[in-house]
């Protein structure tokens, strides 16, 4: 690492898990509405609990809660929650809609910021923005039945933050050490009148002894040596105390209210939505023993305009005399020192409205991180003594080796509360910046044997594990590996070398799986671009055998390209290796032979005529036709370029004579490779599918603000198909239109859209990948931008002024809010004071204003606008 402070010492410690990383944010912000929890007939996930039913179903799989801490097994957890006095349940959890209710699928409808987080959540702050008014529940779901035409009804377009009535509700977590955690909670008064909030820490357990006989039910109940003290023991983590200042201690059971929901008698008297019924309706639902396996502290205030409370509470392991006495301190040291790591990440000459932005990146990445907990097998045929659950549905069936139990980076913990494989590659990439230790454990994780399918396949998420996601794994890997070596100046070879075998297996599954012709030629599906095709590529009209995938067939000359480098850099002290890159350097050449030869006519992905790339589709008849859709797919073979300098060549003698015989053997396959004989003057080999000319007119329409290129990055499909859509007629009319904001069709979910947004990934990898071009080509070539401008630039002053575009996404514009944000009739986000400097991470963004679309808190792959910002060269 580059940080060398208290936090950096912090994360060197190993078997991160049992110390410092014990306890952090792993809570989800929605359990409910999960494949996991899902034990209806035939596979409804969002109506078996619903929002409603939440607050009585003690969970199977795991938790949620609003701003959330717990352990790593997410036995005991920690959250606030929150009363207005007027709403007709608690604030435990984040409301939002269910896919069949948001006009473009689900969406949390509330109001919330992930403001900082250190690596180890030594120190975390969250914002929760709460009405004073009864909150809209009803509004936000019967207003967003409307068509897909229009858009979202959000929570501030229901005036429920007008006149700022409204608490700001800060969350705050210090660790004073290892099993030691300090919550606090502030509430301040925005309104111009007095109003009464309710604040009630919770503590509970997990319900984990219901489907395992193994462990009886947890307790907790009164110290009996200290006052404002609550002793919790459990089998499975021991004893804790938990101190608290004021407030009404109330008690129950974390189990299903069987009552309410199934219309049969409960297992105990006291359950799990008891504290509810008890601070919202009076009832006798809290046990006046004062012992169970929830708890919560109520505390009740009526604040001023622009008062504020806090409210302060402590989890430890250790017995202590006086808990308050160093609480201030605590928070003090940790919050300077997550100063200090941030200062040491984000250089000085970053400007400072960028630093915020790189900050609150990283720290909503850090913040998403999720305790996953799912076992398919005990999922499909029930645990030890179970019964079995009765499904139709047998989702997953052929994953049932898969059990995973781990703190994960998930995309967004509301929207995706589950991990999806090429988001966690992406996620990775940014994580090396902060926690090079947990980058490379994720990206190990998901290929470890209770993940990876023994076939090979690495899991998609939940929802089909068995769905294709762009095989991007081994270029996170390089990349974090090559960055962690910047910092450190040693390569870790043995993650290297661990990680490499388990992508050979992938690499073979790839090959059998997707290329079932072994032409090198490669199919996959949607590949996590949903609806960027004319038709649902998963399900392609009949009479079509077969799509070859411009971007699946270069997603696989990355891959390569990445094996081969990886290869290279082991066979460095393994020579075993140099046979390994030989066969990665061919399987490199064959594929991009095989994409200039597609059947029986030989034709190519490449169309001369519009100097692009298209997919191909194979008919019965074994006649073949491109689909001219100007899309993100025909750029992805940009992406497939390493440069590697002759050195290395030297010292892998094996390889350097494998590697000329095949050029020399098969000089059709070498030519098709971008300067692969040749050195430039730093003495560096380019390896690439694109070679000068076809790079040269990619750019021409990447770089053309009538197609591709918008104020705000690359779009994902090109504007020119606004005026003219894409028509593909073959049982039945298939159309794609540019559209530069939420989806229009239904298309997996409809929550997502392809066909014009622009997508931080994909625009990171487009800059990435013109560096490393300009790594090899230097000041010497130079292109129009933006195209039809006659201002040329080399590739560095492209990738940088692209940069700076995404960056204008995180910029004031005009009206004073940040360019990704929308309005409201109130305007808060440019004029409010407490809304204006609060950040959000979007899914993707509109093509042709910039507005942030889909998920909201998706800091997952958007944090890499921190990446994009550390990464800018105008030297």
């Amino acid at each position: 690492m580059k940080q060398k402070g208290p936090e950096a010492k912090r994360l060197e410690v190993a078997d991160a898990y049992r110390h410092w990383k014990n306890w952090g944010p792993y809570l989800a912000e929605r359990q409910w509405g999960t494949v996991r929890e899902d034990y209806s007939l035939y596979g409804e996930s969002w109506e078996f609990i619903d929002h409603d039913k939440a607050r009585s179903n003690a969970f199977r799989w795991g938790e949620e809660g609003i701003g959330g801490f717990c352990d790593s097994r997410e036995i005991l957890c920690l959250a606030p929650a929150f009363w207005n006095g007027k709403d007709a349940i608690l604030k435990e959890r984040l409301f939002g809609l269910t896919n069949n209710q948001g006009n473009h699928g689900e969406d949390v409808k509330e109001l919330y910021f992930h403001q900082v987080s250190t690596p180890t959540h030594s120190y975390c702050k969250y914002l929760y923005k709460y009405p004073h008014n009864e909150f809209p529940y009803s509004d936000l779901v019967n207003r967003n039945r409307r068509s897909r035409e229009e858009p979202e009804y959000e929570l501030l377009d229901t005036g429920c933050f007008k006149n700022n009535a409204y608490f700001d509700c800060y969350i705050e977590y210090a660790k004073a050490d290892v099993g030691d955690i300090l919550l606090k909670v502030t509430v301040v008064n925005r309104g111009k009148k007095a109003a009464d909030i309710h604040v009630l820490p919770h503590l509970w357990y997990r319900n984990f002894w219901k489907h395992n006989n193994r462990f009886e039910r947890p307790s907790m109940r009164l110290s009996t040596s200290q006052e404002e003290a609550v002793v919790a023991r459990s089998i499975r983590n021991g004893r804790y105390y938990f101190y608290h200042e004021g407030g009404e201690q109330l008690f129950c059971e974390n189990e299903t209210n069987n009552k309410r929901i199934y219309n049969v008698p409960n297992d105990v008297p006291y359950v799990k939505d008891g504290i509810n019924n008890h601070v919202i309706e009076g009832k006798a639902s809290v046990n006046p023993d004062k012992t169970g396996s929830k708890l919560a502290i109520w505390h009740q205030f009526k604040l001023k305009p622009g008062e504020e409370r806090s409210v302060k509470v402590r989890l430890s392991k250790n017995k202590i005399e006086s808990p308050f006495v160093d609480f201030d301190a605590v928070f003090n040291q940790r919050q300077q020192e997550c100063e200090e790591f941030y200062n040491e990440t984000i250089e000085n000459n970053v400007p400072e409205s960028h630093k915020k932005v790189a900050k609150a990146a990283f720290s909503g990445l850090l913040w998403t991180k999720q305790f996953y907990y799912y076992d398919v097998f005990k999922w499909l045929f029930g645990g030890p003594g179970e019964a079995k659950p009765d499904r139709v549905n047998l989702r997953n069936y052929s994953w049932q080796h898969l059990t995973n139990r781990h703190v994960i980076s998930m995309p967004d913990k509301w929207e995706y509360p589950w991990y999806a494989a090429w988001d966690l590659a992406f996620h990775m990439v940014s994580f090396v910046e902060v926690d090079p230790y947990f980058a490379k454990e994720q990206l190990l994780l998901v290929l470890q044997e209770s993940y990876m399918h023994p076939n090979g396949q690495i899991p998609a998420y939940e929802w089909n594990f068995s769905d294709v996601n762009p095989p991007v794994h081994s270029w996170a890997v390089w990349s974090v590996y090559e960055k962690d070596k910047e910092y450190t100046g040693v390569g870790d070879t043995a993650f290297l070398e661990k990680v490499f075998q388990k992508l050979l297996i992938n690499f073979t599954w790839w090959v059998n799986q997707k290329d079932k012709n072994g032409i090198d030629l490669f199919e996959g599906g949607f590949l996590g671009l949903d609806n960027i095709g004319v038709f649902d590529r998963n399900h392609m009209p009949p009479g079509i055998t077969r799509m070859q995938q411009a971007d699946a067939t270069s997603w696989m000359a990355l891959f390569t390209i990445n094996m081969l480098r990886m290869s290279l850099e082991l066979a460095k002290t393994n020579k075993i290796y140099e046979e390994v890159a030989a066969k990665f350097f061919r399987h490199f050449l064959n594929i991009a032979w095989a994409m200039h030869h597609i059947g029986q006519k030989d034709i190519s992905l490449w169309d001369d005529e519009d100097n692009f790339y298209y997919d191909v589709v194979e008919m019965e008849s074994g006649a073949t036709e491109r689909l001219k859709v100007r899309s993100l797919v025909g750029i992805i073979p940009l992406f497939a370029v390493e440069i590697i300098h002759k050195d290395l060549f030297e010292e892998l003698k094996e390889f350097k004579i494998r590697a000329a015989e095949i050029v020399r053997t098969r000089p059709d396959l070498a030519s098709l490779i971008s300067n692969i004989e040749k050195i430039n003057d730093d003495g560096y080999h380019l390896f690439s599918i694109m070679r000068g000319f076809r790079l040269e007119h990619l750019l021409k329409r990447m770089l053309d603000e009538d197609e591709f290129l918008s104020d705000y990055g690359i779009r994902s499909l090109s504007k020119y198909h606004e005026k003219h859509p894409f028509v593909f007629e073959h049982h039945g009319r298939h159309q794609i239109q540019y559209e530069s904001g939420e989806s229009r069709t239904n298309m997996f979910g409809g929550n997502s859209n392809w066909r014009g947004p622009i997508w931080m990934p994909l625009n990171y990898i487009i800059i990435r990948s013109l560096r490393k071009y300009y790594s090899y080509y230097g000041d010497a070539y130079t292109y129009e931008y933006p195209t039809g401008s006659g201002n040329k630039l080399n590739l560095k002053q492209i990738s940088n002024e692209l940069t700076k575009r995404l960056v204008k996404l995180f910029e004031r514009n005009k009206d004073g809010k940040y360019q990704y944000h929308s309005d409201d009739e109130n305007h808060m986000f440019s004029k409010e004071e407490h809304f204006k400097n609060e950040h959000l991470f979007y899914e993707f963004f509109d093509g042709d204003n910039g507005k942030g679309l889909g998920a909201s808190h998706q800091t997952g792959w958007t944090a890499l606008i921190a990446n994009l910002i550390m990464e800018m060269d105008e030297d």
